[in-house]
């Protein structure tokens, strides 16, 4: 059995909704497990019920937190993040700063990985994010994917929306008003079923 994990972090529960439509996505390819993890909380409570997501964080409680070493068990990892002005949020670069004895057993080598992210605004440096994310993966030896352009909703022009050939993104607002459009949830579930396609075929 293929088995592809999704991995995450989200403080205002925008990054958690994309997960859930990758993991739809990989749902859709037979004999492919999936399993969504998040990764360590680095906020205090105090500090999380400050910033006004206590609520956010309490949705998705149920997710279990990922150890770094369980990430060898996986033959594909999907990776969701939340934007830090144009990087990877801290808690996400933390849990990935923890990888060393997996870089040094190559123990990621060869697995497919791909990333997808959360903005605050329509250039908020999501596409920045994604890609200094994929200098990770390629540090650890993985095959990268994103999303193609034979994925639709990539030329979509009628509205506001996230998405690149680099990975699946949503924009927040500023204040966390927006959550993900349609157009966005159709590329998180492309995504998945994609990455999870490759990971199969590559797996087999």
């Amino acid at each position: 059995m293929t088995t592809v994990y999704v991995v995450f972090y989200s403080l205002y529960g925008h990054v958690y909704r994309m997960a859930e439509e990758v993991v739809k996505g990989v749902k859709e390819v037979e004999n492919v497990e999936v399993k969504l993890f998040q990764v360590p909380e680095l906020m205090s409570n105090e500090q999380i019920e400050a910033a006004g997501a206590k609520e956010a964080k309490e949705s998705f409680a149920h997710v279990p937190v990922i150890e770094p070493d369980m990430l060898a068990e996986a033959d594909g990892i999907i990776f969701g993040t939340p934007t830090r002005y144009g990087n990877m949020a801290s808690q996400m670069k933390n849990f990935l700063d923890q990888t060393g004895s997996l870089w040094m057993n190559g123990a990621l080598v060869g697995k497919v990985g791909s990333v997808f992210a959360s903005t605050a605004t329509q250039h908020g440096g999501q596409e920045t994010t994604l890609t200094s994310f994929h200098t990770v993966l390629f540090h650890h030896g993985m095959i990268v994917a994103g999303v193609p352009y034979s994925c639709g909703e990539l030329m979509n022009m009628d509205e506001i929306t996230g998405g690149a050939p680099y990975g699946a993104t949503t924009l927040a607002n500023t204040d966390g008003s927006r959550q993900p459009t349609e157009n966005e949830l159709a590329i998180a579930r492309f995504q998945g079923k994609h990455v999870a396609g490759i990971t199969k075929k590559l797996h087999s």
